[in-house]
């Protein structure tokens, strides 16, 4: 019994891992974190 209840545990534990919630492709995210903004390549008041 005890041994019934822990596989019920691992399986559920397992499906709710593995099924996620992300349901885009990873290219169509709107930040591109490969390379900085324009206002992050200058210190402020130094100009570009």
């Amino acid at each position: 019994m005890v041994r019934r209840f822990l596989l019920l545990i691992s399986l559920t534990a397992l499906l709710l891992t593995v099924s996620g919630c992300f349901n885009s492709s990873p290219d169509d995210q709107s930040v591109p974190w490969s390379r900085p903004a324009e206002w992050e390549r200058s210190a402020p008041g130094f100009g570009g």
